[in-house]
């Protein structure tokens, strides 16, 4: 026969464990989510009537004076978008991680006017090092020359993390993702579904538990 002490310790358990597997459920589902929300925003094209005042170019890895593989296709993109008449402006974006070299907007900026693009045309910020740093710098870029839609370039599985940011940070916004990437092997793919799929659950974990504290005037 269970004592009363003995069946409160087996009900606390009981519900602690029922407590945790609904947790973990929970953190499951939130994770497909951002996982198809990743794979279904990179594999959706930008409808061809879709225009906006500039193109913003998330900033990636550049060596010295040349961009890498990954950002010239970010320039490339944004660069067609430009000479098809579907943005007026670039907007390129990313500081550097070592002092005494090219940051990256100044690289993309560079590689645009050599091809062809009106240096009148490039706007440029210098100072971020990730992407919501890029996206918010180019806020206050976009807000002094008055523009007000544009189109975020970058690889396709980056795109739903951008979106995100944009639309926390009130900026009229559409996403292209690069039609042609260097993640196209199938497990390169994969990988690199994974790893934004999980910074898109810590970019919405972070900004949830931030919202609690607020609401409960912990911050």
């Amino acid at each position: 026969m269970l004592t009363p002490a003995l069946y409160s310790r087996n009900g606390l358990r009981y519900h602690f464990l029922h407590g945790l597997v609904l947790s973990l459920l929970l953190v499951a589902f939130a994770f497909a989510c951002c996982v198809w929300s990743v794979y279904s925003t990179g594999n959706r094209s930008l409808p061809p009537d879709i225009h906006a005042d500039a193109a913003v170019v998330l900033g990636a890895a550049a060596w010295d004076k040349r961009p890498s593989p990954v950002f010239q296709e970010r320039i490339n993109h944004g660069i067609a978008l430009y000479q098809s008449g579907r943005v007026e402006k670039l907007v390129f974006t990313g500081g550097t991680p070592k002092k005494g070299f090219m940051t990256e907007a100044e690289v993309g900026r560079r590689y645009a006017i050599k091809q062809g693009v009106p240096a009148r045309d490039i706007l440029f910020e210098n100072k971020s090092r990730n992407t919501y740093e890029n996206l918010h710098n180019a806020r206050q870029l976009l807000r002094a020359n008055g523009i007000g839609s544009v189109i975020i370039v970058s690889d396709p599985y980056h795109t739903a993390r951008a979106a995100a940011i944009a639309k926390e940070l009130g900026l009229n916004a559409r996403t292209s993702g690069t039609p042609t990437t260097r993640y196209s092997r199938s497990d390169k793919k994969n990988e690199f579904l994974l790893q934004e799929s999980y910074a898109l659950f810590i970019y919405y974990f972070e900004r949830w538990g931030n919202s609690v504290l607020t609401f409960f005037g912990l911050r």
